[in-house]
């Protein structure tokens, strides 16, 4: 499991658009083999604030993410949204285990 939280700072004016933006991708994302999760969070306190969550099978599987057509889509769509350019950190699970991650999102 691959594991990658990409941290986002999205303009006022465009956080609903981004929120939609966001929620498509990762709508079809979860339909993705080779995606186990995929979260759109936004922050409590500071709504322009944004954490995709997403939760790989392997470590190939964000090349294959990236070629969809959902993802350029995404990716172009919400590119002059952002405040500042978006930044990530990789990560492996200790818990749950590898079928802990399945949700019912597909």
């Amino acid at each position: 499991m691959l594991i990658v939280h990409v941290f986002i700072d999205v303009k006022p004016d465009q956080v609903d658009a981004f929120r939609r933006a966001s929620i498509e991708n990762a709508t079809n994302s979860v339909q993705e083999p080779g995606i186990a999760r995929f979260d759109v969070i936004q922050q409590a306190d500071d709504p322009t604030q944004f954490v995709l969550v997403e939760v790989y099978r392997t470590a190939e599987d964000p090349a294959r993410h990236k070629e969809t057509a959902h993802y350029q889509k995404w990716r172009d769509t919400v590119a002059e949204m952002m405040a500042t350019p978006r930044t990530n950190k990789k990560y492996t699970n200790a818990f749950p285990d590898e079928s802990g991650w399945d949700t019912a999102q597909r």
